[in-house]
């Protein structure tokens, strides 16, 4: 790398940051959709790779301007947050299915308890979750791209262009028909990108809170959307003949944002829109930068 590009890294880190995540990313995700490869467990495992984009933009910002990647590492293994944080974590994608789902079932939608698959499921979707499912993301988005923003802006406007990065971030996801959210409605999309940014100040909200924790940010992330797997809706009602039914659809993801923009609405309420938490936020220094 040379020094005219690293210097130019160093004085728009966030634009270089985005460059690369997304440059990694779609470029993976490009060579995915080109060979046409079908819903599978290697397709899964590949668009995970391709997640790995948000920390290696982080890595290779940091590596340029000088900073020092063990600090900004060192947010993986920072564990001792406390056991009420740990509950809340491991505790509120729960709290959020059980609200969820309740909402569902009163709202008329049909419900099938017998086929929800065996609790021990949820250890491994949790693990997944954290490694490769999702949780990976975080050492970009929330443990390098929300600390730059909050040295300029407050705690909630940092997690909506947070937000608003992460959701632009999945686009190739939507392009491609072999992926989940390839086959969503219009109405579907919509309401992801509702819980994308209502999800993201939520993170934020745990990251803040527990001083900088990507660790317990990334069990979070991995909690709620293992949450996917357990919605007691009946899948078979949701698709009869194989064909999705636009209501129900409908109206199992709507229950399902329901409880996470709520969420997202006390927190902000509780704690106020600056700082998202009682403490001091954490701000470039965490990252290993100046």
């Amino acid at each position: 790398m040379t020094g005219r590009l690293r210097s130019w890294i160093d004085r728009h880190r966030l634009a270089s940051f985005l460059l690369v995540t997304y440059a990694f990313t779609w470029t993976i995700q490009a060579a995915l959709a080109a060979t046409g490869m079908e819903a599978s467990w290697t397709l899964s495992i590949l668009i995970g790779l391709g997640a790995f984009g948000p920390p290696v933009g982080a890595a290779t910002v940091i590596a340029a301007s000088g900073g020092d990647l063990r600090t900004w590492l060192s947010q993986v293994f920072k564990w001792r947050i406390g056991l009420r944080w740990w509950a809340i974590a491991i505790g509120l994608p729960l709290l959020v299915l059980a609200v969820g789902g309740s909402l569902f079932a009163l709202a008329g939608g049909p419900i099938d308890l017998e086929a929800l698959p065996f609790p021990g499921i949820y250890l491994f979707a949790m693990a997944w979750g954290v490694l490769w499912g999702g949780g990976q993301e975080e050492l970009g988005w929330r443990g390098f791209m929300l600390p730059l923003l909050q040295d300029r802006y407050s705690a909630l406007v940092s997690s909506l262009l947070v937000g608003v990065a992460w959701a632009g971030w999945h686009l190739p996801l939507f392009l491609n028909a072999n992926t989940t959210h390839g086959a969503w409605s219009l109405s579907q999309q919509g309401i992801w990108l509702v819980t994308i940014l209502t999800g993201s100040i939520l993170w934020t909200w745990m990251y803040n809170s527990t001083g900088g924790s990507v660790l317990a940010v990334a069990v979070f992330h991995a909690g709620i959307n293992a949450m996917g797997i357990y919605h007691p809706a009946d899948m078979a009602a949701l698709a009869p003949g194989g064909v999705p039914d636009p209501w129900l659809n409908f109206l199992a993801e709507i229950t399902g944002a329901i409880p996470l923009v709520a969420a997202a609405l006390v927190v902000t309420g509780v704690y106020g829109a600056d700082r998202l938490t009682d403490r001091e936020v954490p701000g470039s220094d965490i990252v290993g930068l100046e």
